[in-house]
């Protein structure tokens, strides 16, 4: 930890070196114009985030599972992300995992020493059954996460390809990775406290990664979550109002529609397009592995 005050995240911003004297509007303004620095550090890192991309989409279309590793907000932040795949993608609980230093849940405290422990995210990934078609993506602000460095060395010696996003250059976790994402989004308003910069930007990067990875496995068609599951009342709302998008249906056409499909919304696109029936809906999206473009053709 000596050097700890060396790396990007834990500097001093000289911008806000008198935070605590600020009234409110000065506070949010100075944090609003820290944070419009953040989309040009991501921006610079795209191509490695569309190579992450590509090894999800891989991983996926081998029956692998994309599971992220993290402590403290990164951790959190991985978790959230995995959690909204399956109601918005329709995919398994467990074809995005989040495990964060001390149990696979939001609320751990920060003052677990997990994190500390490389050991700790290697049980978790035998936990999980962690196989070499999985891809894992490790989360640390810092770079340098115990937690973070041992489920990569882990992940490396069973085959599995990685991912790593710091916010610091010449990461540790950067150096384990097959492709090491680091956005430099510089030093916090609040000294140390990687929950603001470099917790947006490791957000924004995960919101990519997870979404384009879903659009290229045939999640989407257009732009329409044609794989969402309606479960409660606004979603069933949305899935007719997605299928009326789709095929040019009123609402009432659409809730019959819905109906014969069983509530599916991507087999009752294919259904309303081609005119087919519900078993050659099913078996031109298997055809077409899911993707609703390729099944309509």
């Amino acid at each position: 930890m000596s050097n700890l005050n060396q790396i990007t995240t834990e500097t001093l911003n000289t911008a806000s070196e008198n935070l605590d004297c600020m009234n409110s509007l000065e506070i949010v303004t100075l944090m609003n114009s820290e944070d419009a620095k953040i989309a040009s550090a991501v921006k610079a890192q795209l191509p490695n985030i569309a190579k992450a991309v590509d090894l999800c989409v891989a991983s996926l279309e081998n029956k692998g599972r994309i599971i992220y590793i993290g402590a403290g907000t990164s951790g959190r932040l991985a978790a959230i992300d995995a959690a909204e795949c399956p109601p918005t993608f329709g995919v398994s609980q467990d074809t995005v995992i989040g495990l964060i230093a001390g149990g696979r849940q939001i609320e751990i405290s920060l003052t677990d020493d997990k994190e500390d422990n490389p050991q700790s995210c290697i049980d978790d990934l035998k936990h999980v059954g962690l196989n070499s078609s999985d891809i894992v993506i490790g989360i640390a602000a810092s770079g340098r996460t115990p937690y973070v460095i041992g489920g990569l060395k882990y992940a490396h010696s069973l085959g599995c390809r990685t991912v790593s996003i710091a916010c610091n250059s010449d990461s540790t976790i950067g150096k384990l990775a097959d492709v090491a994402i680091e956005v430099i989004v510089g030093s916090e308003v609040l000294t140390g406290s990687t929950r603001l910069k470099a917790g947006t930007s490791q957000k924004m990067i995960l919101n990519m990664i997870s979404t384009a990875s879903m659009v290229r496995t045939g999640k989407c068609y257009r732009n329409l979550m044609v794989d969402v599951v309606p479960t409660n009342s606004k979603l069933v709302y949305r899935a007719q109002t997605i299928l009326m998008e789709a095929t040019g249906l009123s609402r009432e056409e659409a809730v019959v529609a819905m109906d014969k499909a069983d509530g599916n919304v991507k087999r009752a696109i294919v259904m309303v397009l081609t005119g087919c029936s519900k078993e050659e809906a099913d078996k031109r999206l298997e055809k077409a592995r899911g993707h609703v473009r390729g099944a309509i053709a």
